[in-house]
């Protein structure tokens, strides 16, 4: 049998019971494609389930209000790809009457829509013979063929995608992309593969030059920054507190949180009392102290926050506050979603 027979043969025998695998709707393979990118499919299941629960059809999503798709993706990190969705959602309806387009030339022009998603949609959905080259078929093809060019660089990205190409198989591109991307998730994982049952075991060159564990090939990331938040735990005498609105567009961007000073270390609560006085003079409180004394290391992919929350209380009421119990309704990054759950009165 020919590489894309057994992976046709191994797929039939072993896929996963999926929801966007029962359809061709674009719409929601596109969703799927976009929660799955960087996500495990355990992590990004419920989410798909909420989202085509709240929005059954990219008009529900257009319509929708972007601090609700936030809070409907809290959690699930990467919040540029939330953003970027609900900005398709609207052009799919504005720009093309509410039908996806049936093209790869078409799709990879929407927004947050790379190679690789235009590819697994125009496939999919519409039978288009267009590889799909995502994580799990780079360590298939890597490993397989003993392809020792990084993954993220240009050449790599190039190779790849001929070889991905040359492949495929026309006549049942649709299965045959699932079942590539299903047999690196499940047969040709990243640590501890099923090399003894594996149905490409025979012609695996990483296999006959113990190079399993060494491929795929990646360029070394750029350096992790290291960041110290403040956050500011405002709480008056009826259980009010302060949320702000995250702009720019750094992390986070448009999210809600508490008031946060940045520092190049941690500081004390005298530093913690300076920047109050300067950013809210009006408020009379009593000493800040820590929540957790200890800082909470919240790791991004190119930076770590290391978290402190502060509790700052006023006798006063707070000029605009709001009711703790109504915190939920607004869109929160994980780290501050965890910090209210958890704090006690």
């Amino acid at each position: 049998m020919t590489f894309s027979q057994i992976i046709l043969k191994w797929y039939a025998e072993n896929k996963r019971e999926l929801p966007w695998r029962n359809t061709r709707d674009p719409y929601k393979i596109w969703l799927s494609e976009i929660m799955l990118q960087q996500t495990r499919v355990a992590q990004g299941l419920p989410y798909y389930e909420k989202f085509v629960s709240a929005f059954p059809t990219v008009h529900d999503l257009a319509k929708a209000s972007e601090e609700r798709v936030l809070k409907l993706w809290q959690g699930l990190g990467y919040y540029s790809r939330a953003r970027n969705m609900h900005a398709t959602a609207k052009m799919v309806v504005g720009s093309y009457n509410g039908k996806f387009p049936s093209t790869y030339k078409e799709l990879i022009k929407l927004k947050g829509v790379g190679d690789y998603t235009a590819s697994a949609i125009a496939s999919i959905s519409f039978d288009e013979p267009q590889p799909v080259v995502d994580g799990n078929v780079y360590r298939v093809l890597a490993r397989y063929f003993g392809v020792e060019l990084a993954i993220n660089s240009s050449e790599g990205i190039k190779h790849f995608k001929a070889l991905a190409r040359e492949l495929m198989n026309e006549d049942e591109i649709r299965d045959y992309n699932q079942g590539i991307m299903e047999f690196g998730a499940m047969q040709c994982a990243p640590k501890k593969p099923y090399c003894l049952h594996c149905p490409l075991n025979e012609g695996c060159i990483a296999l006959q030059k113990n190079l399993v564990n060494e491929l795929p090939k990646k360029l070394k990331k750029t350096k992790v920054k290291i960041k110290h938040f403040n956050y500011l735990v405002f709480l008056d005498g009826k259980k009010n507190t302060i949320l702000e609105q995250r702009t720019g567009r750094g992390i986070w961007q448009n999210l809600y949180q508490f008031p946060l000073i940045e520092s190049e270390g941690q500081v004390t609560s005298e530093v913690i009392e300076h920047g109050i006085s300067e950013s809210f003079d009006a408020i009379e409180v009593g000493k800040p102290y820590e929540y957790n004394q200890k800082p909470i290391v919240h790791k991004l992919s190119h930076q770590h926050l290391y978290t402190t929350f502060w509790i700052v209380r006023t006798d006063g009421l707070l000029d605009d506050g709001l009711a703790w119990e109504n915190l939920e309704k607004f869109p929160v990054p994980v780290l501050i979603a965890d910090f209210i759950k958890s704090f006690k009165f």
